[in-house]
């Protein structure tokens, strides 16, 4: 039976990706410094250099590490979801979970990431972008299924509808980082429930 242990240089590349991840969603990719990431991770920038190419190498990756913590509790909120409704739902229903960890992680790394490296670092940007189309994907995918099924209004238009929670999510997560008041979440949250329910199919 083979090992699943990582050899040792994995090992220091993980520790590194893991180490700067939260740091690079705070301080964002230009005032995270050299001299952060040897602080977080305990190494020389020899060591950090002889794992990544530079510092966009670095951030590149603790991105995609960011972007895969979502995904992975987002996939299994909806694989634990009921019907097409009950999984629309998870979406908001996983934010109320996790909100204040990623409060304490310095926001959301999507909007975080795609707001500063905009006009600044094309392949992060490019990264955000579709990690963006992907939620959107996923949102519209649900919402014509249960069209289809006939528990959502056949007049619903899928595609608004995903823009529209989205931007009620990421909104109210990036206005409670900002003032620190909870409230703005909160009620994106629940804004995000209603707009959902009232897409049900009434007879």
């Amino acid at each position: 039976m083979k090992s699943t242990t990582l050899p040792r240089s994995g090992r220091t590349r993980q520790l590194i990706i893991e180490s700067a991840a939260p740091i690079f969603n705070k301080k964002g990719y230009a005032g995270t410094s050299m001299s952060d990431l040897t602080t977080a991770t305990g190494l020389t920038k020899g060591s950090i250099y002889g794992n990544f190419k530079d510092k966009d190498d670095v951030a590149v990756h603790a991105f995609q590490h960011n972007i895969d913590l979502i995904f992975d509790f987002f996939s299994k909120e909806l694989k634990a979801a009921g019907p097409t409704m009950d999984k629309l739902l998870a979406y908001p229903r996983g934010f109320r979970k996790i909100y204040r960890m990623i409060l304490s992680y310095g926001g959301c790394p999507i909007l975080n990431t795609a707001v500063e490296a905009d006009d600044t670092h094309a392949v992060l940007r490019k990264m955000a972008v579709d990690v963006l189309a992907k939620w959107k994907k996923s949102i519209i995918s649900l919402v014509e299924e249960g069209k289809t099924e006939g528990v959502i209004d056949m007049a619903t238009n899928a595609k608004n509808m995903a823009e529209i929670l989205i931007a009620i999510m990421e909104g109210g997560s990036v206005l409670s980082k900002v003032t620190g008041e909870e409230s703005y979440i909160l009620n994106a949250i629940d804004t995000a429930e209603k707009i959902i329910t009232d897409m049900r199919h009434t007879v």
